[in-house]
């Protein structure tokens, strides 16, 4: 889904202009911005890929900025030039640059073979036409800025094709690299068989079917996607972040079913079957989704917990944040729709630029001056919009690499793999109760049973299961609804009720269930504690413009798997970290992640950020200033009003 468009407080719009004439037109980085984003979301999910997109041509258009600034350190290319009319070369360079790269990573160049190429193409060369450029000058030739721009665009692709991603490969797993242990699982079967259940296990789609979005399920096979990326080149990771294991900020072996960790690990399965539970719109259970209530975690990710304080007043007005009553269901689907990122949309990494995008015309409304770090001299948006990019592109694309490194060297299983397994096993409570097995799932009433033939009598509460006894049902959302979106009749909706664990699903999009890689570490909550820490350390504060963004959700209209939401809503959230944390427990409410997937992402985040970030400085040509870690922030958010406290 496209994110974040701001809908701004009354009371700080006071007397401003309509934000429409407040609002100048769009630099050219931001130009380019958008097509690349536009590229991403027509193109194959392919989140480590485009997060390396997003930096190589942030890089790019960074280094076309900086060859007219003396005070800048290039990432690349190092020439320096001028021109009678800096402003306008920086335009034309800018285009160049980030024209051709983009042109080379989805049309030309060997890894430009996704589904939206042909249309890509066409948008590419009609936005160079627009801006009064020539789509044909590839002249490489003199300081003029076409020839500039070209030639640094040369720089990033030739950089690109040596730096570990295999793009010349079209980015395919090097020959006898990675081998699943586990045969795949057919998605259209109940059960699972596995050698190892602690292990990823790819799905194989029968096909002949139709998806949520009137697309044919091809049959297909999932191939583990580029495990190999620990070994592409990084932004700030350095040699030293990468321990005797090989892996960057390694978080360790997570828990083993069966093994080291298993109590954690069983306690994981039945949060995810919990959250699996909570799905239902019309189970009559209310909650406030307002900042009032969510948000202002105080300790995660350093305790592995999901309570939320919330805020006794908005930390930027001082005033109380309206409540926001709402359906449970509601709330967790169109969570777990809303930051799902996959096909169709413009991956994780994406995301983040959207709320970059919408942060900064938030402050362009609220009249906040664009200074590096919230001090310092105040930029012209061009130059914001070039160094901010670069910088949290390049915190995305080290996010990717860490994460992905995880993924690649601990190969751990996804919850449809390892749920299904255990309940096939049985239940592991009670060793002198029925279906007992060491590995099987833990009881709990109400979510996770024994069928037996009294639950299964006519009227009670296991009848639909007759015929199952002594197998295990748990409580949980029950599978894709028949059609096609839009979905307008308000009773199309699956909603939960006792299922097989045998035969769970994850809330997903029926043509996609379960990402094509490893689960541990969640590349959702990896990559969005990154964003979360350079736009706090990018803005100088942890806070949305006016301490708010909000996205208004009709009713009947936010979600693509089934209807809803039952009732208009709006999905707020004031702090970065605040978002972040929702992207990150999306991934439960989506069945994608267990809980020990979560919070070491958003741990490797908080590394990441803070490297980039500091990196970043040298590059803009500012002294280093220790910037307050996330543990420092616990006691400085203590002294801001409102008795909210940052992390």
């Amino acid at each position: 889904m496209r994110l974040f468009r701001c809908a701004l407080l009354s009371l700080l719009a006071l007397t401003i202009a309509p934000v429409e004439d407040v609002l100048a037109a769009p630099s050219v980085a931001r130009v380019w911005n958008e097509q690349l984003l536009h590229a991403i979301s027509i193109d194959t999910a392919r989140p480590t890929v485009h997060a390396r997109n997003l930096f190589h041509v942030s890089a790019a258009m960074y280094d076309a900025w900086s060859v007219y600034d003396q005070a800048a350190l290039p990432f690349l290319d190092q020439e320096r030039v001028t021109a009678l009319d800096i402003e306008a070369a920086r335009d034309e360079a800018i285009s160049y640059a980030a024209y051709n790269v983009l042109l080379h990573r989805f049309v030309t160049g060997p890894g430009g073979i996704g589904p939206g190429r042909s249309a890509t193409v066409v948008n590419l060369r009609d936005q160079m036409s627009a801006l009064g450029y020539d789509p044909d000058n590839f002249t490489l030739t003199g300081d003029g800025p076409a020839a500039v721009g070209n030639r640094i665009a040369e720089s990033i692709i030739e950089y690109g094709l040596g730096d570990g991603a295999n793009e010349a490969n079209q980015y395919a797993n090097p020959a006898g690299m990675y081998l699943p242990v586990n045969a795949p699982l057919t998605v259209e079967d109940a059960g699972v068989t596995v050698n190892d259940p602690n292990r990823w296990q790819p799905l194989n789609f029968r096909g002949d079917r139709i998806d949520q979005f009137g697309s044919t399920i091809l049959p297909s096979t999932q191939t583990n996607l580029t495990p190999y990326w620990g070994d592409v080149t990084p932004f700030a990771l350095a040699p030293a972040d990468r321990g005797a294991s090989g892996v960057y900020l390694d978080q360790g072996t997570p828990p083993q079913l069966g093994g080291v960790g298993d109590a954690a690990f069983k306690a994981g399965a039945l949060t995810m079957i919990r959250y699996s539970s909570q799905l239902d719109p019309s189970d009559g259970v209310l909650i406030d989704i307002s900042p009032a209530s969510r948000g202002n975690a105080r300790r995660a990710p350093f305790t592995e917990s999901y309570a939320q304080t919330g805020y006794a007043a908005n930390p930027v007005t001082g005033l109380p944040y309206e409540p926001q009553l709402v359906p449970r269901g509601d709330f967790t689907r169109l969570m777990a729709e809303f930051w799902a990122d996959g096909p169709q949309s413009t991956a994780p990494p994406g995301h983040w630029n959207e709320i970059r995008n919408d942060v900064t015309e938030a402050m362009e409304a609220l009249g906040i001056a664009k200074q590096i770090g919230g001090s310092g001299p105040t930029l012209s948006d061009l130059e914001w919009d070039v160094k901010s990019m670069f910088a949290l592109n390049a915190g995305l694309h080290d996010a990717a690499i860490a994460a992905w490194n995880h993924k690649g060297h601990y190969d751990t299983s996804r919850p449809i793999t390892f749920l299904r397994h255990m309940g096939q096993l049985g239940q592991s409570s009670d060793p002198a109760g029925p279906s007992y097995h060491p590995d099987g799932l833990p009881l709990e009433p109400g979510l996770v049973e024994v069928v037996t033939a009294a639950t299964t009598a006519v009227g009670e509460r296991h009848e639909g299961l007759a015929g199952h006894e002594g197998e295990i049902a748990i409580r949980a959302w029950r599978g894709p609804v028949e059609g096609t979106a839009p979905f307008e009749d308000p009773a199309h909706f699956s909603g939960v009720g006792w299922i097989l664990a045998a035969e769970w699903l994850p809330y997903q999009l029926s043509s996609f269930v379960t990402p094509p890689f490893p689960g541990y570490v969640s590349g959702h909550s990896t990559f969005s504690r990154t964003g979360a820490e350079i736009m706090t350390l990018l803005t100088g504060s942890p806070y949305a413009p006016g301490g708010l963004f909000e996205y208004p959700i009709p009713q009947g209209s936010g979600l693509g798997f089934e209807y809803g939401p039952t009732e208009s809503l709006s999905i707020q959230f004031a702090s970065y970290f605040d978002a972040a944390d929702m992207a990150a427990e999306s991934r439960i409410w989506g069945g994608i992640h267990p809980p020990q997937d979560d919070f070491t992402g958003r741990r490797i985040g908080q590394l990441v950020g803070e490297a980039v970030w500091q990196r970043s400085l040298n590059y803009f040509g500012r002294a280093i200033v220790p910037e307050p870690t996330s543990a420092a922030l616990i006691v400085l958010a203590g002294c801001i009003g409102c008795g909210v406290s940052r992390r």
